[in-house]
């Protein structure tokens, strides 16, 4: 399968790109404070974990994402969304990865997950995107598809933030 877009990898270098025709996304969260809440909520984002505990279905072709590594979402037990790694980071102070969306996904695009931890300690999981509608359903969807999107990316900071500990903070 190919993707289904030209700009593969642009979120590597700048979350908030977003190329002439795509709606972009972009929600930044508080996961913690501290190396071990880095460390947690890095090994959580790499390993799928993250994505599990969302209640979303994942196959992936590795256990661990890395360039390359197709994975394919399912939502709701109906919808299957192929996607592929593009990149990944695993930094001292930043730890994730982005995939793109291969044919037969109802978006088109890329969506990276990236942990980072500032100078200060504070861990943050920050969701960034570029999509438009693939497939029929997703453009009747209009604005409530980006919508479910956007709500999508704020319940993985509040999941996070709960897989990390930070129970309290979480819902």
């Amino acid at each position: 399968m190919s993707f289904t877009y030209e700009a593969v990898g642009a979120t590597r270098e700048d979350l908030a790109a977003c190329p002439p025709g795509f709606h972009p996304l972009h929600v930044r969260t508080r996961i913690g404070e501290g190396a071990e809440v880095f460390h947690k909520s890095a090994e959580a984002v790499l390993t799928w974990e993250l994505h599990r505990a969302l209640g979303v279905g994942i196959e992936a072709s590795a256990d661990r994402a890395a360039p390359g590594v197709d994975v394919t979402v399912t939502l709701a037990g109906l919808i299957k969304a192929p996607c592929r790694v593009v990149w990944t980071a695993e930094e001292s102070r930043r730890a994730g990865w982005a995939y793109g969306t291969l044919t037969g996904h109802p978006e088109c695009g890329e969506e990276a997950f990236l942990v980072t931890r500032t100078g200060d300690g504070t861990v943050w999981l920050t969701v960034a995107a570029f999509s438009k509608a693939a497939k029929w359903y997703a453009r009747a969807g209009g604005a409530a598809t980006r919508g479910l999107q956007h709500a999508y990316a704020r319940r993985c900071g509040k999941v996070l933030r709960s897989l990390c500990g930070n129970e309290a903070d979480s819902f």
